[in-house]
């Protein structure tokens, strides 16, 4: 599913004004009777039924003038509220309005407010409020409204977007009710295309069930503004997932080389070795500090284990190198990086032997880390390599704050894919992945029991996997991160979230695949 951001939507809808023939009135037309089209789908018809409609001052209260309207024509009982002067509105708007009169409904006009709802909690409520594209707090009479529609008990469906939604809104946990500056909407019906802050957090956390309704955009207008962000459905993700042929062995199955752990840290190793297992490669080879066999031997079977020399801390040390090359020259992919610690030594380790690598890569946790300051150290690097850093060590990667990383995870993710030349998968809630050439895939699965130790070091494992079975390196990452949360998604329904570990991630993989490819028809 394609993606923009509220600019690039405002461009497609005017380059299809001026363009293509379709005026501002005809699109507000169309979105206003979807938006009527989807209330009576919820409500299983709305003869009869009460249903509230706040409108604002914008083209958003355009589309809810057009709802009401068709609405009302269908037998509705509705109120339509417009906390706006009629002298206010813009000219599209202002014509739907005269429309909305015409057949016999007269909204309520309060420029100042305040809302006020029916005696009884109406059936629904329309929020038309606001649109995209706010940057701050909403003012009163807007910001008194949301909290009205947010106490009421009615169900809400939000028009393109819930009102107040703004990067600074915070989550519906972070405050009472009363005091929420976004409408919590239980339905949001996105206008044209889906919108990122629909499918990033904050926004998520507001919109409930989402849709999107097709208003007639030529696909020319849309192709012209060259978007770059999706978000993976599950038939698409189907199709990636490697089919294997009868006559297979484990040696065509995907060979994965896994460097990791440390002194204290063999956990992290384990969970990345089992999950390329789970993964579906043929066969796993973990490399790790000598002093871990012992440990190593009594957890794995399937896996094949190599000690490596280890330094008086017991992290890898430089001398390890020659081993790691023999391990390379075995594999077809090599992962590196978990519980390796940041020892300067074993930092150097990873630098020399991703430079030299022939192999693809996948970089993750203390691998990134040996990067920081040290950008060059990618410089004649493996064929493809894929960095899976969490916001903190892409901050120490790249130089860029926190708080700039935080406040616009796309554009971060994709800046330090193109510097960088990596396919970036920039951990968290919901994750990116950000290829070199600036395409960005926004992950639609995972949820918060998620954000447990070892998470990563599955996820780095799965997507040595699919790399190895033979999935280009922007593949192997979208299809990874997609598996990786829905195993947690599934975890959750069966345990729920509050316990979930990284293991859990792992027994859940065969189910994530399985889900995945339901109904899928073999080649």
């Amino acid at each position: 599913m394609r993606l923009c951001t509220t600019l690039q939507m405002r461009s497609i809808d005017r380059r299809t004004i001026e363009g293509y023939g379709l005026s501002g009135y005809e699109l507000m037309e169309r979105a206003g009777c979807r938006v009527a089209e989807t209330a009576k789908q919820l409500l299983d018809g709305v003869a009869g039924k009460t249903i509230a409609v706040a409108c604002g001052k914008g083209n958003n209260g355009g589309d809810g003038f057009v709802a009401a309207r068709y609405l009302h024509l269908w037998g509705a009982s509705v109120a339509c509220h417009v906390l706006a002067a009629r002298t206010a509105l813009p000219v599209d708007a202002a014509k739907h309005l005269e429309r909305l009169e015409e057949s016999g409904l007269v909204p309520d006009f309060r420029s100042d407010g305040p809302l006020e709802m029916p005696g009884q909690p109406p059936a629904l409520i329309i929020d038309a409020l606001l649109g995209t594209g706010l940057t701050g707090s909403p003012r009163d009479p807007y910001g008194a409204a949301i909290a009205v529609i947010n106490l009421s008990t009615s169900p809400v469906l939000s028009v393109d977007t819930p009102s107040g939604l703004a990067p600074g809104c915070g989550s519906p946990q972070s405050r009472p009710r009363a005091e929420w500056t976004c409408v919590r909407a239980d339905h949001t019906l996105a206008i044209g295309l889906m919108k990122v802050d629909h499918a990033t957090f904050p926004g998520r956390s507001w919109c409930g069930d989402l849709q999107v309704a097709d208003i007639g955009f030529p696909d020319r207008a849309i192709e012209e503004e060259g978007l770059y962000l999706f978000m993976p459905e599950r038939s698409e993700m189907a199709g990636l997932i490697p089919v294997h042929s009868p006559d297979d062995h484990k040696g065509s199955r995907g060979r994965v080389a896994v460097v990791a752990g440390s002194a204290g840290m063999a956990g992290a190793a384990t969970l990345a070795s089992r999950a390329a297992l789970r993964g579906g490669a043929g066969m796993v080879m973990l490399g790790a500090p000598a002093g871990l066999m012992d440990a190593l031997t009594a957890r794995h079977t399937e896996v094949m284990l190599r000690g490596l020399p280890e330094t008086a801390e017991g992290s890898l040390s430089l001398a390890a190198e020659s081993d790691i090359d023999a391990l390379l020259s075995w594999s077809d992919v090599l992962a590196i990086g978990p519980g390796l610690t940041r020892h300067e030594e074993t930092s150097a380790l990873v630098r020399r032997v991703v430079s030299n690598s022939e192999r693809p890569v996948v970089i993750d946790a203390d691998g990134v880390n040996a990067f920081s300051g040290h950008p060059d150290g990618l410089s004649g690097r493996a064929p493809e390599v894929i960095m899976t850093p969490h916001v903190f060590e892409l901050s120490r990667l790249t130089g860029m704050a926190v708080d700039d990383i935080e406040g616009d995870r796309v554009a971060a993710a994709r800046k330090a894919a193109g510097s960088l030349q990596v396919t970036l998968v920039l951990k968290g809630a919901a994750s990116l992945v950000a290829s070199p050439d600036g395409q960005v895939s926004v992950n639609p699965t995972g949820n918060p029991g998620m954000a447990t130790a070892g998470s990563g070091d599955v996820l780095t494992g799965l997507i040595a996997a699919l790399l190895g079975q033979g999935l280009c390196a922007w593949d192997a990452a979208r299809l990874g991160v997609y598996l990786h949360g829905l195993a947690g998604d599934l975890g959750a329904e069966a345990m729920g979230p509050h316990s979930l570990v990284a293991g859990d991630l792992i027994d859940h993989l065969p189910g994530a695949f399985l889900r995945t490819t339901e109904g899928r028809v073999s080649p």
